[in-house]
């Protein structure tokens, strides 16, 4: 005689425990659930064009970074002029915001996140928050960024952006992947790597 307890069937009579099948729309509750990425580095480097391919290989939304800026922001940005702590903080919080709302359903969210500080505020809305690093070196990222048109961030601000870059700590979720290659190389590179975390 067999009876179900807890998920596994249990043969009284030779009292031999089995594990009953698993349902196959259910998650397994070894499985990790989904993680939100925030891809992340200086301008040029590709978040807008790496995040959409990261996010439908991971089957989860894209949420493009430049929409949380405020338009003082962007108007800032437009004329040239670097932005202070002060103008990133409500942009900082818009996309914590986004992420927490995604927790344990999974999310990708293109943000430069440049300082360990910015990281680290958005971590505090939304604790599972994994970062994607996109590096590359200086002159290709500036090759790219001559060759966009109409978007606010101009070449200028590339050596503010590069001085105020603090990379990945080794306590840090994250990976950072070269840009060096094409994008369906690179998104595939950090798919891979971060399905390893």
């Amino acid at each position: 005689m067999s009876r179900i307890a807890n998920g596994v069937e249990v043969d009284e009579d030779n009292e031999v425990a089995m594990q009953a099948p698993h349902a196959p729309n259910t998650p397994h509750p070894h499985e990790a659930a989904p993680r939100v990425v925030a891809v992340m580095g200086v301008s040029g480097t590709g978040k807008t064009t790496i995040g959409p391919l990261v996010a439908a290989a991971l089957g989860v939304p894209y949420a493009e970074g430049d929409d949380f800026h405020p338009a003082a922001n962007i108007a800032k940005m437009s004329s040239g002029t670097p932005l202070d702590d002060a103008d990133r903080a409500p942009w900082l919080d818009a996309i914590g915001a986004w992420a927490h709302g995604r927790a344990g359903l999974g999310g990708v969210v293109s943000c430069s996140a440049l300082k360990r500080a910015y990281r680290d505020r958005l971590r505090a809305a939304a604790p599972g928050i994994v970062f994607l690093h996109l590096t590359g070196d200086r002159e290709l990222i500036a090759e790219r960024m001559a060759a966009r048109k109409g978007h606010f961030m101009t070449g200028r601000l590339l050596d503010s952006q590069f001085a105020t870059l603090e990379p990945l700590d080794a306590d840090e979720a994250g990976v950072a992947v070269d840009v060096t290659p094409g994008p369906e190389a690179i998104a595939e590179r950090a798919t891979t790597a971060l399905r390893r975390l």
